[in-house]
């Protein structure tokens, strides 16, 4: 008990919490680009679904849900990842140089999280891991 608070034998079921929460997070920014949910002023009339807004609602509901169930997540995670990259140098990095003036901070943290998701996979409680 000496090395860690929390035992060893709860990195696989951490792991999943890990992943279950941040495609909840990333999932309520799809939803609320598309359907206003949760209500915000910034989405209030929606996004137009062939825009670059409306990609980034589609890959944060689609992406969002298939990392929340652990499907494909290697893949999802990764394609994620360079999204929310993209959006972090094209959406914040202009503004200013340090992400917390910028408001990019969620952006570079779902970004190495997702990363992480691409190497590590959907872990346990995920449906890839019955998959194999």
């Amino acid at each position: 008990m000496l090395n860690g608070i929390i035992p060893a034998s709860w990195s696989g079921p951490l792991h999943a919490v890990l992943r279950i929460v941040a495609g909840l997070l990333l999932l309520e920014h799809g939803t609320s680009k598309y359907f206003n949910f949760p209500p915000t002023e910034y989405f209030a009339n929606g996004v137009e679904v062939f825009s670059l807004m409306g990609l980034a609602g589609a890959l944060e509901t689609i992406g969002g849900l298939l990392i929340i169930v652990g499907l494909f997540t290697r893949i999802t995670a990764f394609v994620l990842a360079g999204f929310l990259a993209a959006a972090y140098f094209m959406g914040h990095a202009p503004q200013s140089f340090f992400p917390l003036i910028n408001n990019g901070d969620a952006a570079i943290l779902y970004c190495f999280i997702f990363l992480y998701f691409s190497a590590a996979g959907g872990g346990p409680w995920s449906l890839d891991a019955n998959r194999k």
